[in-house]
């Protein structure tokens, strides 16, 4: 499936729930927010129907996300049933680590593929801080247990805030002695992630550089996205760098994005695309139709740049699925 501009959409990142254990400074305020009812967001059967729509237009690559998925009841039930859609060739999992140890044994029986574990840092007081949650011991026992098993394609996510470069440093720690990929996400401003300080992956780089040494690039694919990879002796894992901002990628963009509520939305930064939930009552060709409508219209690049943007994206992170 292409959109306007020959870009091959192969990869949807689906949002299950909006809910989460966390409260993390960039994605959601300190009081909460109004979480959605129920039955305001998609069953687990309109979710199937529509991803078989999807991989029948050529999606391959499914990423479940929130909010936090692993609150949701049956996460590893819909991830078996993703598994079993003809044309489906990955389904991985993005979490906050808090239930993770938990529910592990029963994501593998399930067929998940990879796990992306967010964890900004190591230090309990600064986790505390950034997710105002003391529960950085149950992330690090999901951690720990993801990366005891054998050819778990696992990475960790962090968001990197500048003046943080003690918590990136012991991050990357973790890729010396483990086969993971410890990933750096340049902050967009996008919701509340708009009031964090500019990081760069410049800046990140130094900072890593200056405690390990040269970074060399590698050429290894460890995912479906823009990451870029790199590697430092004696080191088991891989370094990546996500940087949406400084290096912008849209021209290879892979993905759209369907949010808990059933709304494709084409392009992270605006709020263009089609809601697909009312049309559930309808025939599967009317879904393929508007989703087809959505991909075509897909916006040729992010502009964070720039201050004024038309139908820029209101919602906050977890309301939409990141």
């Amino acid at each position: 499936m292409r959109d306007g501009f020959g870009r091959t959409i192969d990869y949807l990142r689906l949002s299950i729930t909006d809910r989460c254990s966390l409260r993390c400074t960039y994605c959601m305020p300190e009081d909460g927010v109004q979480w959605l009812e129920h039955n305001q967001i998609l069953r687990y059967e309109d979710i199937l129907r529509l991803l078989r729509i999807f991989a029948a237009l050529g999606v391959k690559k499914i990423k479940i996300t929130g909010g936090e998925p692993l609150v949701r009841k049956g996460v590893a039930g819909l991830i078996s049933e993703i598994k079993a859609i003809d044309g489906i060739e990955q389904v991985t999992l993005t979490t906050n680590g808090v239930a993770l140890k938990e529910q592990l044994p029963e994501l593998l029986e399930a067929g998940i593929d990879g796990i992306n574990l967010s964890l900004d840092t190591l230090d309990r007081a600064r986790f505390a801080e950034i997710t105002r949650r003391d529960a950085l011991p149950q992330v690090l026992e999901g951690l720990e247990a993801a990366w005891s098993v054998p050819g778990l394609n696992l990475k960790l996510n962090c968001v990197a805030q500048a003046g943080r470069a003690s918590d990136w440093v012991s991050l990357v720690g973790l890729a010396k002695e483990h086969d993971l990929a410890v990933r750096f996400i340049e902050p967009m401003p996008i919701g509340l992630g708009g009031g964090l300080e500019s990081c760069t992956e410049a800046d990140i780089r130094a900072a890593l550089e200056h405690a390990y040494g040269p970074l060399t690039s590698c050429d290894a694919v460890l995912g479906n996205g823009p990451a870029k990879y790199y590697s430092l002796p004696e080191f088991q894992g891989k370094i990546g760098f996500i940087s949406a901002v400084s290096h912008q990628f849209c021209d290879r963009c892979n993905r759209v994005r369907l949010t808990a509520t059933g709304y494709l939305k084409a392009c992270l930064q605006y709020d263009v695309g089609a809601d697909l939930r009312p049309l559930l009552t309808g025939s599967d060709e009317e879904l393929q139709a508007a989703i087809e409508a959505a991909i075509q219209n897909k916006p040729k690049a992010h502009r964070f740049s720039e201050k004024t943007v038309e139908n820029r994206e209101a919602h906050i992170m977890s309301q939409i699925g990141g």
